[in-house]
C-alpha cells in the first residue's frame, strides 16, 4: 500500500489537536506547529493540554506518526497541503481577530507546489484577502464542524465536507478532497465565500434554534405548557428535527456566541441589519439571568444565602468554559448578596481563575452542603445519580433549579426538593417549602 500524503498542521489547540490526531488515525504523517514551546513539551511527552473524550487514546496510538515543533521551517520541509487551525477570538469590535491567521501566512510565505487549507473560523472575504496579500499560495476553505464532547467521532464520522476553492486552485481542492473521501461523506465542493459563510450560517441557525425554544419555555412558564412536550411534538415534524430543541440557560462555548456575533458584524459592516441575530443573541444573554428569579420565588431574599452551581462547564464533555452560563449565573447571584459553590467534574482547574469568589468544592455533595438553593447548570450524567434523599438532608432549604430540563421531576419531588425547571411549571408545582 502507498504511502499517504504527510500533512502539515499550524496550531495545537482544540481544533489543531483533533485534526492532527485524527489524520494520524487515518494513516497520514503529521507534524504539528505550536508557537507555545511549554505546549509543544507536554505534548511530546504525551500530555493532552484538553479534555476532549478519545483525544488521549488516539495521541498515544499515533505516536510515531505525529510530531510537535516550534518551527515553521519544519511544515515547509514536506507537506504540501498546511492547515491552519489558530484561533480567530473576537475583538472588542466582535470582529474576528485574524493576527494569528495573518501570521501564519507571512511565515508560510509563498512555497510552490503547497496549499494553505484554512480550518480556523474566518468572516466571509477572508480567503479573497489572503489570496491578494500572497499571490501564488494556493487557497483552500475546510470549515470545521467539530462539536466539543464528540470533535473525534465528528470528524472520522462527518455529516458533510466544505470544501471551498477558486478556479486557479483547483488541483488544492481535489488534494483535500482525497483526504476525506475515504471517511464516506457527503462532499460540498464551491467557492471560497460559499464554503465561509456555510460556517457561520451553520452555527447561527443552530444557536436560532435554542434561542427559539428558550422563548417558547419562558412563554410556557406563563401559560402552564410543559416545553419538553412541546419540543418533542415539534421535533417529529421532520421540517424541524428534534436536535438543539432542548430549553434551558442559552448556548456558549467557543463557536455559537462568537459565530453569531461574526455574522451578525459581517452584515452590518456589508450594510445589512441582521434583525433576527440581534434577537437571537439577546435571548440567549436574558436566558442566563432568569435563574435568580425562579430561585427567588422560594427564599425571600438572597442576600446571605448559600447557592450550588452543579456543573460549570458550558457543556458535558468538555472542560470550556468559554462564554458558559456559569460565569454569568455565578456573578449574578454574587451580585445579589449570595455565597456560591460549585463543583464540576472535569472544569475545575479551569474554573479557578474565572470564578473570583466562588468557593470550588471537592464533589457535589460538599457543595450542596448548607446550601439554601442548587441550580444544575451542566447535565453531566453523574448528577443524575445523586442521591437526592441525602441531598434533602444536606442542604439547609431544599431547592434546586433544573436548568437543563435534565432531571425527573418526580424523583426530586419525592426526596422532598423544591423543584423548578425551564419551561415547566407544571413539574414542580407540587413542591412547596415550608
Amino acid at each position: 500500500m502507498s504511502e499517504k500524503e504527510p500533512i502539515g498542521v499550524v496550531g495545537a489547540g482544540w481544533v489543531g489537536l483533533v485534526t492532527a490526531t485524527c489524520f494520524a488515525e487515518l494513516g497520514h504523517r503529521v507534524v504539528v506547529r505550536e508557537i507555545l514551546p511549554e505546549k509543544v513539551d507536554s505534548l511530546r511527552r504525551g500530555e493532552v493540554p484538553i479534555y476532549e473524550p478519545r483525544l488521549p487514546e488516539l495521541i498515544e496510538r499515533n505516536r510515531e506518526r505525529l510530531s510537535f515543533t516550534t518551527e515553521m521551517a519544519d511544515l515547509l520541509d514536506g507537506p504540501r497541503l498546511l492547515f491552519i487551525c489558530v484561533q480567530t477570538p473576537p475583538t472588542y469590535s466582535g470582529d474576528a481577530d485574524l493576527s494569528a491567521v495573518q501570521r501564519a501566512v507571512e511565515e508560510i510565505g509563498k512555497p510552490d507546489g503547497r496549499a494553505l487549507v484554512m480550518k480556523s473560523t474566518v468572516p466571509v472575504g477572508t480567503g479573497r484577502a489572503i489570496q491578494r496579500k500572497a499571490p501564488g499560495l494556493a487557497y483552500v476553505s475546510c470549515p470545521e464542524f467539530l462539536k466539543e464532547g464528540t470533535a473525534v467521532r465528528d470528524f472520522l464520522e462527518p455529516d458533510r465536507v466544505v470544501i471551498g476553492v477558486s478556479d486557479d486552485d483547483y488541483w488544492a481542492g481535489d488534494a483535500v478532497q482525497s483526504l476525506y473521501e475515504e471517511l464516506g461523506a457527503p462532499i460540498v465542493r464551491t467557492d471560497l465565500s460559499s464554503a465561509e459563510m456555510i460556517k457561520l450560517a451553520s452555527n447561527a441557525f443552530l444557536a436560532t434554534k435554542i434561542s427559539f425554544i428558550n422563548e417558547i419555555a419562558n412563554v410556557c412558564d406563563e401559560v402552564g405548557a410543559d416545553v419538553t412536550e412541546v419540543a418533542r411534538g415539534m421535533g417529529l415534524d421532520p421540517r424541524i428535527g428534534s436536535r438543539f430543541l432542548s430549553a434551558g440557560l442559552g448556548f456558549g462555548g467557543s463557536c455559537f456566541p462568537k459565530d453569531t456575533q461574526a455574522l451578525k458584524i459581517l452584515a452590518g459592516n456589508s450594510g445589512y441589519h441582521f434583525q433576527l441575530l440581534n434577537s437571537v443573541i439577546e435571548v440567549n444573554e436574558l436566558q442566563k439571568r432568569r435563574v435568580t428569579a425562579k430561585i427567588s420565588k422560594h427564599l425571600d431574599s438572597l442576600v446571605g444565602k448559600r447557592v450550588a452551581l452543579l456543573g460549570l462547564a458550558f457543556k458535558p464533555d468538555t472542560d470550556d468554559l468559554r462564554e458558559a452560563s456559569s460565569l454569568v449565573l455565578a456573578a449574578r447571584l454574587q451580585g445579589e448578596g449570595a455565597s456560591v459553590a460549585a463543583f464540576d467534574p472535569v472544569a475545575m482547574e479551569r474554573a479557578g481563575e474565572l470564578l473570583p469568589g466562588v468557593e470550588m468544592a471537592d464533589s457535589a455533595m460538599d457543595a450542596l452542603e448548607g446550601a439554601d438553593a442548587a441550580v444544575l447548570v451542566t447535565e453531566w450524567p453523574e448528577f443524575r445519580e445523586l442521591d437526592w434523599t441525602e441531598v434533602t438532608k444536606r442542604m439547609s432549604n431544599p431547592v434546586l433549579v433544573d436548568g437543563r430540563n435534565f432531571l425527573d421531576p418526580s424523583v426530586i419531588r419525592e426526596a422532598g426538593i423544591a423543584y423548578e425547571a425551564i419551561g415547566r411549571p407544571s413539574a414542580g408545582d407540587r413542591s412547596v417549602v415550608g
